[in-house]
């Protein structure tokens, strides 16, 4: 109990509770409208916010390198999100090569922005696979901030935006606002990668969001079951991550991710097995 007492422990664990609770009810629209993905075209622009955050800050002649990165994220995040969706309900461009301009635009533009603001590669690494162990409490409110509007508006508007991830026609026949939702949805996951950085960083983000919901969707067909155990899994992920690393020097973020793809080895096997067994019993009923 003595490490629980830890300040930085306890900023590492309230971040992980945090992301692991919000990121899977982002993943859970995204994996129903065929866009998982999509949290990496978005990372990666928010790459580049981080690098111009650290460019206007040098420039402003700022002691703290960092003050304006999270900042820089969440301008660029939202820019590229609003930008995607728009294109993709435009029709100027199939989702899949959006991303992908994205992808490489995003990363290439931070490399670039954080080499001209002088950053290290340790600055880079740290957002690029997350760095929970340098949060502080600046860190944590923002999480925190950040975390309590996603479980507002994702939550709060759960009804509307199923109906859009859903069925996109008839929620247009029902009256539904749905490019605006559509909107919401993609803001929403741009939020989620900002407030995600610090645990799993730009490049594993989307596993975050993405795994719970995937592991989730073998145990029930229920979109609300679907996300409210994502969340679960998430949160479980996340701090049993945060935890093994306490003891094992290991890298947290790449740790949670792995965790995720091996529990969900485990289910997936698991249901294989319940799927083959029922398939005998019918055999032999049917016999």
């Amino acid at each position: 109990m003595s490490v629980l007492t830890d300040p930085l422990v306890q900023r590492m664990m309230l971040v992980a509770i945090m992301v692991g609770v919000t990121a899977p009810i982002v993943g859970t629209y995204l994996v129903h409208r065929r866009m998982a993905l999509l949290g990496d075209g978005i990372g990666h622009v928010a790459l580049a916010g981080v690098a111009a955050g650290w460019l206007a800050g040098s420039w402003a002649g700022l002691a703290d390198q960092d003050a304006l990165a999270i900042p820089g994220a969440i301008v660029f995040a939202i820019a590229g999100a609003v930008v995607i969706e728009r294109m993709r309900a435009r029709g100027i461009a199939a989702a899949d090569v959006i991303m992908a301009v994205m992808f490489y635009g995003g990363i290439a533009s931070g490399v670039l922005l954080i080499s001209a603001a002088g950053g290290s590669n340790a600055n880079l690494m740290g957002y690029l696979f997350g760095s929970i162990s340098t949060v502080s409490w600046n860190d944590v409110w923002v999480t925190v901030i950040l975390s309590i509007a996603i479980l507002a508006i994702g939550l709060g508007l759960r009804r509307s935006l199923f109906a859009v991830t859903h069925d996109q026609e008839f929620a247009h026949s029902t009256g539904l606002p749905v490019n605006a939702l559509n909107m919401v949805v993609a803001v929403l996951a741009a939020v989620t990668i900002t407030a995600s950085m610090r645990v799993v960083g730009v490049l594993l983000v989307s596993g975050l969001m993405i795994l719970p919901v995937a592991i989730s969707q073998m145990v029930t067909g229920s979109f609300n079951r679907t996300m409210n155990i994502a969340m679960v899994i998430g949160v479980v992920l996340c701090v049993s991550g945060v935890g093994i690393t306490l003891f094992y020097n290991l890298q947290p973020g790449a740790l949670i991710v792995v965790l995720g793809v091996l529990l969900y080895v485990v289910v997936a096997s698991g249901a294989s097995l319940r799927h083959r067994a029922r398939q005998r019993r019918e055999k032999v009923e049917t016999a």
